[in-house]
């Protein structure tokens, strides 16, 4: 959408006298150039050595931003430049492109209703970002109907929930956005400066170049693109830049003169709207606009306005707030900016997402003096994370960073380090007498700064400690801060290369870290174990590895797991429930109840922990307790076909057959799959000889799920039973076909050929069904049966 400037192709001139920036237009014949002060020295030089104009001015505007002087970097062409970062960038995360869905992939959008055709489009704007109402209590408040709608185009491109193609956008949108970086740190590196047919110039083309790399292969973007839920940080930096990029295309001269243009002004503050509907942080492009309009468009000096406000000093015009329009310019960012807020305000409502303690311990704090220790601790822990991206998981709650609770704690040096560092950037960036450092620091710290601060606890409390997907954008200021440093280094430095060798170094760790990291983001089995040793008191990690292995069948191991995690966080109800479970389906009953009364006595609203308290009861006969606790559950989630399921069996198992039948049909009207409720229906139906109501049953249910063997199968029996031969014959054959190896459905089916008088094929069955499983029960007598009547067949056709 935005076209790059132009690469400098030729040695720069000595730099500039320090505190020269770039601005001002001064006319003169032959034509209109923008270079402030240089615009004679051009004209001159144009005319005394016959330069191109263009060219001599891209040469001369180079003394104003001498960040590229004394760096030892490769210089490419702008093209050249951008294909280099989008290959690293492609080669960074490519591993990544045939994982699975893993951790919130599956609430986001496995079981996020929002992605499938039958739900109304209209519903994504009333919906947040995992498909539940916005106006429930349990939101979470998340609004990001755009990339939700980008999700739902996946889903119906690739007809289905295949990993592929989502992954295959991340790593395309990342790759994209490494692209754009290349223009962006121009502008923030290299300043603001157009040629005289209106072109951009990159006056830094390779600072410019290295902070792109920097960017597209830092580890800690992988969240981002290996996730396929940092999809939303991923479009919103999309537009977010090109939010950023729109407004410097304001301030390209038209063709009427004018200062700039309030389209192009307009099209920022809509691109940051759209950015905001992707994650809430794109909304914070619109203070960094208007930060980059003061510093470097209208070359505002930060403490000298200050000091004039602060001495009433009524020159404020010559300090530079309202030259050029910039007062006028930050009032539409301001407006467009309220407007946006007010608008998402009255969408999401009047009520705060709701988080628990577990999710960010310190905003629950008591002590506001532990609250704003923690808060600081955990933003040097994201300050380090960009530093030193080693030490990466998926999930940094539940005890992960035990709160500081005394000024004894040594973490303590954590926040002063921080503040310490920051201090010293912005006395440099307020009171350096070089307007260029100036500028870079203060553009630096904030495009560090800004964008964080929708995650700083400082407006509202947030659901996590620390979360690596939303420094994506923080990191554009960290990749300004290390590019200005190693140019300042560069200058001292006489062994240019050395440094060039080192920076060089860090990049192919950075690539090799990022591909290793992403590999792990293929499967959640790699990405919970990685975590294991990064965050061993974090008891949400224990409980991931232990569901994972309990997914696969591997009890024992998960039991290993969901212990440590509770002993970790004796408050941990999801973890009591999936181990009382695995309890319960060992016969360890006993442990099971102690285990499932504590986790509904912590949480009383907790409905599944209710609903398997309740199997637990029924298994030890307690069956009134049982029948309670599976209404509680129904009490606290009103539409639980599970519960209902249930119920109807606890009901059938007290021979209160029309009470099983009416939790059933609940069941089935709540969730018309739900396979195992209606063959219960049909069972208990058959087994109380309503043949014809269950036959009813049996054939409503194949209309909804007409590939289910098993409904086949109940079907064909009752059939069979009802003198019905050929039409439970057609069924049972078609559940032998979609499931070949149930040994009960050849032996029903040679039941079904017995009574037919089909001796032969009963025979051939009965054989496959004792084969699939000698011990089946009744198959062995009826096979015997069935052998000696045909002996004796044989034998009357012998005589």
């Amino acid at each position: 959408m935005f076209p790059g400037g132009e690469a400098a192709a030729a040695p720069p001139p000595p730099a500039a006298p320090a505190g020269a920036a770039p601005g001002g237009r001064v006319s003169h014949p032959g034509g209109r150039c923008r270079a402030g002060s240089f615009s004679s020295q051009i004209y001159n030089q144009h005319n005394a050595e016959g330069l191109n104009l263009e060219q001599a001015f891209h040469r001369m505007a180079q003394t104003e931003s001498n960040l590229d002087h004394d760096v030892s970097w490769f210089l490419l062409p702008s093209y050249w430049a951008k294909m280099v970062v989008a290959l690293i960038s492609f080669l960074c995360f490519a591993n990544s492109y045939d994982g699975d869905f893993v951790f919130d992939d599956s609430e986001a959008i496995i079981n996020n209703k929002d992605l499938r055709a039958e739900t109304p489009l209209g519903d994504l704007w009333h919906h947040d970002f995992w498909g539940s109402k916005l106006s429930s209590n349990t939101s979470h408040k998340s609004y990001r109907p755009l990339t939700v709608l980008t999700f739902r185009i996946n889903y119906l491109f690739a007809g289905g929930f295949y990993p592929v193609g989502f992954h295959v956008i991340n790593i395309i949108l990342h790759c994209t956005i490494s692209v754009l970086m290349v223009d962006v740190f121009s502008i923030l590196l290299g300043g603001l400066q157009f040629s005289n047919k209106g072109r951009r110039l990159n006056l830094a083309p390779k600072t410019s170049l290295l902070a792109a790399l920097l960017f597209a292969v830092h580890p800690v973007h992988t969240e981002c693109v290996a996730g396929i839920v940092g999809r939303a940080d991923l479009l919103c930096a999309l537009f977010f830049l090109l939010s950023f990029l729109g407004y410097c295309k304001a301030f390209r001269e038209n063709k009427e003169g004018h200062h700039f243009s309030i389209f192009w002004v307009l099209v920022s503050v809509i691109l940051g709207a759209i950015a905001m509907l992707c994650k809430e942080q794109g909304i914070t492009i619109l203070g960094l606009n208007a930060v980059f309009d003061a510093l470097v468009v209208n070359k505002l000096n930060v403490l000298e306005l200050i000091q004039k406000l602060l001495h009433k000093d009524k020159s404020l015009e010559n300090a530079g707030l309202l030259r050029k329009g910039l007062l006028f310019r930050i009032t539409l960012l301001m407006s467009g900016g309220a407007s946006i807020l007010y608008i998402r305000w009255r969408i999401m409502g009047t009520g705060p997402p709701a988080f628990t303690e577990v999710d960010n311990p310190a905003s629950f704090a008591d002590s506001l003096f532990v609250r704003a220790v923690n808060y600081n601790y955990y933003y040097s822990l994201n300050a380090w994370l960009l530093l030193c991206p080693w030490w990466l998981c998926f999930d940094w709650s539940m005890g992960c960073i035990p709160l500081i609770k005394s000024v004894s704690d040594w973490r303590i040096i954590a926040l002063a380090a921080l503040w310490f560092c920051l201090i010293g950037l912005i006395c440099q960036a307020l009171c350096s007498e070089d307007s260029h450092k100036r500028r870079i620091l203060t553009l630096g710290l904030g495009f560090l700064i800004i964008p964080f601060l929708p995650a700083s606890n400082l407006f509202f409390r947030v659901g996590f400690v620390i979360a690596e997907r939303v420094i994506y954008l923080p990191s554009i200021g960290y990749c300004i801060l290390f590019t200005y440093g190693f140019s300042l280094l560069s200058k001292q430095a006489k062994k240019k290369k050395i440094l060039t060798v080192a920076v060089l170094g860090i990049l192919l760790i950075n690539v090799m870290r990022c591909a290793l990291r992403s590999s792990q983001w293929r499967s959640e089995e790699q990405l919970f174990r990685s975590a294991l040793s990064v965050c061993p008191l974090n008891a949400k990690v224990h409980y991931n590895v232990g569901k994972n292995l309990a997914d696969k069948g591997n009890q024992s191991a998960a039991i290993k797991y969901y212990r440590e995690a509770v002993r970790l966080n004796p408050k941990y109800v999801h973890a009591m429930n999936n181990l009382g479970n695995i309890l319960k389906e060992r016969n360890e009953l006993q442990e099971a109840e102690e285990l499932l009364s504590l986790a509904v006595q912590i949480q009383p609203d907790f409905a599944a922990a209710w609903m398997n308290l309740g199997i637990v009861q029924n298994s030890l006969r307690r069956f009134e307790e049982a029948e309670q606790s599976y209404w509680t559950a129904i009490k606290h989630r009103k539409k639980y076909p599970d519960c209902y399921y249930n119920l109807g069996r606890l009901y059938a198992d007290l021979n209160r057959h029309i009470d099983a039948l009416n939790a059933w049909r609940n069941a089935t009207v709540l969730k018309p799959e739900h396979s195992l409720a209606w063959n219960n229906m049909i069972i208990l139906l058959d087994n109380t000889g309503n043949l014809a109501q269950a036959e009813a049953v049996g054939r409503e249910a194949l209309e909804l799920i007409p590939n289910d063997h098993s409904l086949m199968f109940s079907l064909a029996n009752v059939l069979g039973k009802s003198q019905k031969y050929k039409e439970s014959e057609a069924l049972f054959l078609k559940a032998i076909k979609a499931n070949p190896n149930a040994a009960s459905y050849h032996g029903n089916l040679a039941v079904l050929y017995h009574r037919w008088g089909n001796l032969d094929l009963a025979k051939k069955h009965y054989e496959v069904s004792l084969k699939l499983d000698p011990m089946a029960p009744g198959t062995k007598e009826n096979y015997n049966l069935l052998r000696r009547k045909l002996e004796q067949l044989q034998k009357k056709s012998g005589a």
